[in-house]
């Protein structure tokens, strides 16, 4: 017999990133699929432009806590590249880190951006993906979240239809134009993860 099927990612990025709208969509395709769910409590959203992390475990038994520990996270999924680099310690080794290359400078001693991309190159396996541009392709430069989760998905225990049914769920009241960019936000970022 195979191991459960189980998943701990941390989200993060900063404030105004739409971490909370990824949260959304993965949980709800998780729960579809049977899976128990627990979201640790969301951080930073009270200040737009403030750090922000989430801790997402899925699991298909128990889940005891709804806080990762520190070095057993299977992902970090980051909108920004300095929040991906915060949480390292958190990674299990063998753990993979999908992240924007977009800098959202907030801080006067922000990192120079190549220093940032060059130490994300050195994590085995991290998806370094330009969301920026790839949401402007898709329609919106918001769906840089949506950009992410396309990102990742191939690397979620939950599977594609699910995640685009609730990407359908979440941004339908939006409007077409919204749902539209975003669903091709989703399908760009799967594409440039490879």
């Amino acid at each position: 017999m195979g191991a459960t099927p189980k998943q701990d990612i941390i989200l993060a990025g900063v404030g105004g990133q739409g971490i909370l709208s990824i949260a959304f969509v993965i949980d709800n395709a998780a729960l579809k699929e049977g899976f128990n769910v627990k979201q640790a409590e969301v951080h930073g959203m009270a200040q737009r432009g403030g750090a922000v992390q989430s801790h997402l475990r899925l699991s298909k038994d128990r889940i005891w806590s709804d806080l990762i520990p520190r070095g057993e996270a299977d992902m970090i999924l980051s909108v920004e590249p300095l929040e991906a680099l915060r949480y390292l310690d958190f990674l299990r080794p063998g753990g993979k880190v999908i992240t924007s290359s977009t800098p959202f400078v907030n801080i006067p001693d922000y990192p120079d951006k190549e220093h940032l991309i060059g130490r994300l190159r050195e994590i085995p396996g991290s998806i370094i993906v330009d969301s920026e541009a790839l949401a402007k392709e898709a329609g919106t430069s918001k769906a840089q979240n949506t950009v992410m989760l396309g990102a990742a998905a191939k690397d979620l225990v939950v599977n594609k239809d699910s995640l685009l049914e609730f990407i359908k769920v979440l941004f339908a009241p939006r409007g077409d134009k919204v749902l539209e960019a975003n669903i091709r936000a989703f399908e760009l970022g799967r594409k440039a993860a490879g």
